[in-house]
């Protein structure tokens, strides 16, 4: 539903809408995206997010002549970071409710107010980082009215998908108090959409009318399933879209300035320059004959081709159903079930029962111990324990074997959630899938960012997020506990 609604160009009529709000003021800008990648982080979760407002940001950024890395990293920390409100907000927040049995409510209930805190100084951090006019200049150079009707091309399309998604949110939230599980609130809906799209798809076929057709251009070389390929993490890939940088951080050049704008890139950018292609590639025709020329390689070709062709014309029959399919995160089945064998595995060896008597040792049984305990090894583990889902399921299991009282049982399962979420925002791209995601999508973009600077520039949020998130948590449980 997510992704469908991305589709529509909802999300980037939003950030349209956003610039033309924020003008030519940089941190007043900085501050509107910020919030409202936090909005969009905390309804639609980390991965959509990064999905569309990492290439955004890129051509904006570009198009604005500004450094692409105080952006880049605010968006990439917002997104994670309002991922822990909602149940459905990030897989690990569906690992911890189902193993710490907390009501999807209860769950938000818990972790709105150290979202609030985290999110709160988080941009504080960000603020302090990227002070300098060398980042964010006070006066940006001015971008002209961005239209967000010329993006979103299928206005119908996105007030639908609002409109269901809105209500399978609202529906889970009064369902959760009569223990149904989830999927079987979510299924329905996503089949509904996915019916909409089709049949609304063939309506505006028909009619001559359909807009999204045009989006089935994509770039060559562009991936047609970022998730899987985030999760392949391939390190040799060839960049897309290059844009020379003025980011300092970037081009490894830490004493020299943005190069000043020439007189002619003055001009006001247009909505057209910030369009973002995400779309599949289609088979190059000819536009006299309307036949494909392209190529099939291997065995069966005229077979290969055919196949091609009928592709190709389902897609601009049914542009919705064809560009969401590849995005859908089928990679994260494989992927999470590999982590589920592996915990397993310690667990069959007992590693899982000696850990657990080292978190009662240490803890003694005691809520703030626990909290701390939890919340510190759940940020360490998440760079160095397959993802954050991996240490997700990791320290639910320890817990869990622990068989700590049901109140220490509680709050480390809060604080793992408030780790399991802000952890991605650390040291190494691989702490969660959003990280891989997005590193391979901006180095499809031109921008390489070495991992030494992505630690560097995620350390001082991630402590102030640790700290003030794991404090709120305590404060919770001790007005809850005593």
């Amino acid at each position: 539903m997510a992704i469908t609604l991305d589709i529509t160009g909802a999300l980037q009529a939003a950030a349209f809408w956003v610039s033309n709000k924020g003008g030519s003021n940089g941190w007043k800008l900085f501050f509107y995206f910020y919030l409202m990648l936090t909005m969009l982080g905390v309804i639609l979760g980390n991965d959509p997010v990064v999905l569309s407002g990492t290439p955004f940001l890129v051509y904006y950024t570009n198009a604005t002549g500004l450094e692409p890395m105080p952006w880049l990293m605010a968006e990439f920390a917002a997104a994670n970071t309002a991922s822990m409100v909602l149940f459905l907000g990030n897989l690990t927040n569906v690992v911890i409710c189902e193993g710490f049995r907390i009501n999807n409510v209860a769950f938000s209930a818990y972790t709105i107010l150290p979202f609030l805190a985290c999110i709160v100084t988080c941009f504080i951090a960000f603020a302090f980082q990227f002070f300098s006019t060398q980042h964010i200049p006070k006066k940006l150079r001015h971008t002209g009215y961005l239209n967000p009707k010329d993006v979103l091309c299928d206005p119908v399309g996105a007030w639908v998908g609002s409109i269901v998604l809105g209500s399978c949110l609202v529906v889970i939230i009064v369902v959760s108090f009569f223990n149904v599980d989830v999927w079987k609130v979510t299924l329905p809906f996503a089949v509904a959409k996915c019916i909409w799209d089709l049949c609304w798809d063939h309506f505006q076929y028909v009619t001559g009318r359909i807009p999204c057709a045009c989006r089935l251009g994509g770039k060559e070389g562009e991936s047609v399933n970022p998730v899987k390929d985030a999760l392949a993490e391939t390190s040799e890939k060839t960049p897309q879209d290059n844009f020379p940088s003025t980011s300092p951080t970037l081009n490894n050049a830490s004493t020299s300035t943005p190069k000043p704008l020439s007189p002619a890139s003055t001009t006001p950018v247009t909505a057209e320059a910030l369009v973002v292609p995400d779309s599949p590639e289609k088979p190059r025709t000819d536009p006299n004959t309307n036949k494909i020329h392209e190529i099939v390689p291997g065995p069966f070709p005229a077979l290969r081709l055919r196949l091609q062709t009928t592709y190709s014309s389902l897609c601009d029959h049914f542009p919705t159903f064809f560009l969401a399919i590849p995005r859908l995160p089928f990679a994260l089945a494989p992927f999470s079930f590999s982590q589920f064998i592996l915990i397993e595995a310690l667990a069959h060896q007992g590693w899982i029962d000696v850990f657990a008597r080292w978190l009662v040792i240490a803890s003694k049984d005691q809520i703030h111990p626990c909290i701390w305990l939890i919340g510190v090894l759940g940020v360490i583990l998440c760079n160095i324990a397959g993802t954050n889902i991996g240490a997700t399921i990791f320290l639910t299991k320890v817990v869990r074997a622990a068989e700590l009282s049901n109140e220490s049982t509680r709050a480390s399962g809060i604080a793992l959630a408030v780790a399991s979420n802000i952890g991605a925002v650390s040291f190494t791209f691989s702490a969660s899938l959003a990280g891989l995601l997005w590193k391979m999508i901006i180095q499809q973009k031109g921008i390489k960012i070495k991992q030494t600077t992505f630690a560097f520039w995620n350390l001082l949020p991630i402590l102030v997020m640790t700290g003030v998130g794991l404090g709120v948590v305590s404060a919770e449980m001790a007005v809850l506990y005593g």
